[in-house]
């Protein structure tokens, strides 16, 4: 196996007719599936002129084409950068700027937010996945790639010879880089994570353990795949042994609780936030789950009494930790062990090692309720960050990926997880870095300084609150900071509250004491 796309081909050449995926009323087979990675791939070498090491972008909702353009980028050496549907023109931008991709693959819902950025990145190829946006066409700032497609497949008609016609490039092997997710960077502005084929042949291997998956299952992606968890927890893994994924555009509480009982899935992804909506609906007491063999969930700490709500159904949920940087499968349970272990995350997956060490490099005690930094290593961990090589150096230490994240081992080595990365918040399965919130709000004039904290919410289990100390003789308000973040960044990063402070609270190094303001906004409002 040179490079994962051939996943897809052997599967064609063994069951040609066995469906791959099923998306939004469209079905397609193996060998379906094969030839329009192939076509894709020819079209990127030919009409796009992307060779080895180029990036390729994509911005749009689940479909069919994000999965092609990926196999398709692997094929011939290129690197896939998956964008985030959420953020906003600004960070888009940013992001362009950071990864130079050769192309920028675009669904119309999207194009919107993007266009606006053509002149400023003149080497990328925008290219429109649909003509529907016809002024934008007509200007010539779009490629038609449904027209790009058209002349692939002509030329490869004329050469009358599929194989012989087949895209490759000699160069590419397992240990090409073939994936860069950004992520919320810490600093104000997004890392890009590296990850090559062997991360995502090992993540493969490593789900394929955890949910005993085989071509015989039936795979119900809802989450979005530019994130690792809905691309990588079980829709490429299912892909690798060849069984059947039904996607979703996007989530969508009622549809996904409708297609449960009518597609049959044996194995889904919801995270915290995405399960409670699901819980909540009226239907779910009585809806056919009977198909589902477990349910997965990760993201942020999975709280107990949604666990202990979806075994009431007769369903464990299988708790997984990772993070973009392990691809993400790092630590999981098996479905056995989750029908009695709810307050543990899980041991370390079959292709990864773990380890828990003390503030001063000393490993931790098992079984001990001791605390320490939990550190990744495998096959499945980033190489790098993006045009970052400090970060690279800081995260990465003899191989071993620092997560940032506490949690101790209980007697039996199983790890659970205390906290999380101390200044991140997650909202509803997304990741929002407070720093990015604090560069926008200290630009802002009448604002002297800003600190940006998660408060625990029923809903996306955090929510950012903005503290903010005005400037002298500043008036402005609550509702105009809040108004400032529109368009700027994506609307799940936005504060859900201003709260004002005459100071910051800071220790005798100067730095703003976090805890405090958690422990302040929490406290019950005294009556």
């Amino acid at each position: 196996m040179d490079n994962i796309s051939n996943w897809i081909d052997v599967h064609a050449s063994f069951t040609p007719d066995k469906l791959a995926i099923i998306d939004q009323q469209r079905q397609h087979t193996y060998a379906d599936l094969a030839k329009a990675i192939n076509t894709n791939a020819q079209m990127l070498q030919q009409s796009l002129d992307v060779e080895y090491g180029d990036r390729v972008a994509y911005l749009g909702l689940n479909d069919v084409e994000f999965i092609c353009v990926l196999f398709a980028c692997a094929r011939v050496g290129a690197i896939f950068v998956p964008l985030n549907w959420r953020l906003e023109t600004p960070e888009y931008d940013y992001i362009l700027a950071d990864a130079t991709p050769k192309a920028l693959l675009v669904t119309p819902d999207f194009s919107h937010q993007v266009i606006s950025l053509n002149s400023a990145h003149p080497k990328c190829a925008f290219v429109l996945q649909d003509v529907g946006c016809k002024s934008a066409a007509q200007t010539g700032l779009w490629h038609s790639y449904s027209a790009l497609l058209r002349d692939t497949r002509a030329k490869a008609s004329s050469a009358n010879n599929y194989k012989a016609y087949k895209a490759h490039n000699a160069h590419v092997n397992l240990s090409s880089k073939v994936i860069i997710v950004y992520t919320s960077g810490t600093t104000g502005h997004p890392k890009g994570a590296v990850l090559d084929q062997n991360a995502l042949f090992y993540n493969a291997l490593n789900s394929q353990h955890m949910h005993d998956m085989s071509n015989n299952d039936i795979i119900l992606t809802v989450l979005p795949m530019f994130h690792v968890g809905g691309l990588n927890i079980q829709t490429l893994p299912a892909l690798y042994v060849g069984a059947t994924v039904i996607l979703h555009a996007r989530f969508d509480p009622q549809h996904t609780l409708t297609a449960i009982g009518h597609h049959k899935p044996s194995l889904t992804v919801l995270v915290p936030a995405t399960l409670s909506a699901m819980l909540a609906l009226p239907q779910w007491a009585t809806a056919d789950l009977t198909s589902l063999r477990s349910i997965t969930s990760g993201s942020s700490l999975v709280p107990t009494d949604l666990i202990a709500a979806v075994a009431c159904r007769g369903l464990p949920v299988q708790q997984v930790y990772g993070l973009t940087e392990t691809s993400p499968i790092a630590v999981y349970q098996t479905a056995q062990q989750a029908k009695t272990r709810f307050h543990s995350t899980g041991l370390p997956a079959l292709h990864c090692k773990m380890k828990l060490m003390r503030a001063n490099g000393e490993p931790v005690t098992v079984g001990q309720e001791e605390v320490g930094h939990i550190l990744i290593k495998g096959p499945n961990v980033l190489c790098e960050y993006w045009a970052n090589p400090d970060a690279t150096v800081l995260a990465l230490q003899n191989g071993w990926f620092d997560t940032g994240d506490l949690g101790h081992l209980d007697n039996d080595g199983h790890l659970i997880v205390d906290d999380r990365a101390k200044d991140m918040i997650i909202s509803g399965g997304e990741n929002i870095y407070p720093a990015q919130l604090e560069v926008h709000l200290n630009g802002l004039e009448g604002v002297l300084e800003a600190a940006v904290v998660g408060k625990k919410d029923a809903k996306w289990g955090e929510t950012p609150i903005a503290i903010v100390v005005l400037a002298p003789k500043s008036e402005l308000d609550k509702k105009a900071i809040l108004k400032s973040f529109v368009g700027q960044l994506a609307r799940f990063k936005h504060p859900s509250d201003v709260i004002y402070m005459s100071v910051l609270p800071r220790n005798v190094m100067g730095k703003v004491q976090k805890f405090l303001l958690r422990e302040m906004i929490e406290a019950p409002v005294k009556k």
